[in-house]
């Protein structure tokens, strides 16, 4: 029997109560490390402020939390004062790695304050997240946030290939170690939505074909590109709806009159509200196809969570999009900004899709990812801190 304790990781990150990728990533990693090491998480008890959430609510309304994990909700992300106590208190941890989880320049002071203020006692012990560099629609002052945010990192965990190449253009010295998503399976939870009912609900015939588009919309995602592609596709597929689902960070009138101008009203659907954990599952179910027509990306966990319920996906050719994908076999990469190829990777999914398996190609890609190895990579991160 082996008594030797296990290595201490504080983790600062959201977490539930907290919603989005970000909060879901943390608590996975959360899960993926508990059994080999003694984990703790930093929650923030104010994340962003009210005025600056483009959403109607930063924190979870659904029924069933997803995997959640004890924290404590200590970091507020704009107190000053609060980073020197939380200082204070990763002090007092003794911690063998400081883990900070990194998305956007928006916490670039707080992270530099805390890390700094703690990097003397952690020296060579301070380890930063990348799940982005600077973010999807980074203004020009985001590259200098970025840098301040990040500089205190002694080592980095990269999720993608351009997160990992972005990182080397700011920090050419660090050292990169690599990892990626999990792939989120969580909202599976075999409810066993009735598709007639679902369709029924939905509007949505028993012979109509479903193009899902899911998650937060915000420009770089390219919803846009995908409504102007619909006429096209109708052409030659004239039984496809096309499902968006998910809460608006952008002007939804605009994507609605453009509908209307394309005459798209009776071919689009949109639930455009924040989706309940326990509600993803009926979306995914019913849909044949995720469409991801993203103007830039570093990874999805949209992309993760149709992995989850083993349903193919178009991808554009963006920042790790493709790093998850075998095209023609889990799904189908186009041009980003490319109406036209948009709707030939349509085409081309419905004309492949008798014979290509992707269900179990998609079983196989799964079964590849290396999130569940992210412990082994832990343990070779805090022998790198001696």
């Amino acid at each position: 029997m082996n008594d030797t304790p296990k290595k201490k990781i504080v983790i600062v990150g959201p977490a539930y109560p907290y919603r989005g990728g970000n909060s879901l990533y943390v608590t996975s990693v959360y899960h993926e490390l508990k059994d080999h090491f003694d984990v703790k998480i930093y929650n923030y008890k104010l994340l962003y402020p009210s005025f600056l959430f483009p959403g109607t609510s930063q924190f979870d309304t659904s029924s069933v939390a997803i995997n959640p994990v004890i924290n404590e909700r200590l970091v507020n992300s704009i107190n000053p004062f609060n980073w020197f106590s939380i200082a204070s208190k990763l002090k007092a941890e003794n911690a063998d790695l400081v883990v900070f989880d990194w998305w956007h320049p928006f916490f670039s002071f707080c992270h530099f304050s805390i890390s700094k203020l703690i990097s003397r006692k952690y020296k060579n012990k301070i380890l930063f997240i990348t799940e982005n560099v600077v973010s999807h629609e980074s203004r020009w002052f985001e590259k200098a946030l970025t840098k301040i945010g990040l500089n205190n990192a002694d080592f980095f965990l990269a999720l993608s290939n351009v997160v990992e190449n972005d990182l080397k253009k700011y920090f050419p010295a660090r050292k990169i170690f690599r990892s990626e998503l999990p792939v989120y399976n969580c909202y599976d939870m075999h409810q066993k939505f009735d598709d007639n009912a679902t369709r029924k609900e939905l509007g949505i015939e028993q012979n109509e074909q479903v193009l899902l588009f899911f998650g937060y919309i915000r420009k770089y995602k390219g919803l846009n590109v995908l409504i102007d592609a619909m006429p096209e596709i109708l052409k030659s597929l004239p039984r496809v709806k096309l499902l968006i689902v998910g809460e608006f960070y952008d002007d939804e009138e605009n994507y609605r009159k453009q509908v209307a101008e394309l005459k798209l009203n009776d071919k689009v659907i949109f639930v455009s509200r924040f989706v309940q954990n326990e509600e993803v599952e009926k979306f995914y179910t019913v849909s044949d196809l995720v469409v991801m027509p993203y103007l830039s990306a570093t990874q999805s966990g949209v992309l993760n969570v149709a992995y989850g319920f083993e349903k193919p996906v178009i991808v554009t050719d963006v920042g790790g999009l493709t790093e998850s994908m075998e095209e023609g076999k889990t799904g189908i990469i186009i041009k980003p900004g490319d109406t036209h190829s948009l709707a030939e990777g349509v085409f081309k999914f419905f004309r492949i899709r008798d014979t290509i398996n992707f269900k179990e190609n998609i079983r196989k890609k799964v079964n590849e990812n290396a999130f569940s190895k992210l412990h082994e990579v832990f343990y070779d991160i805090i022998q790198e801190t001696k």
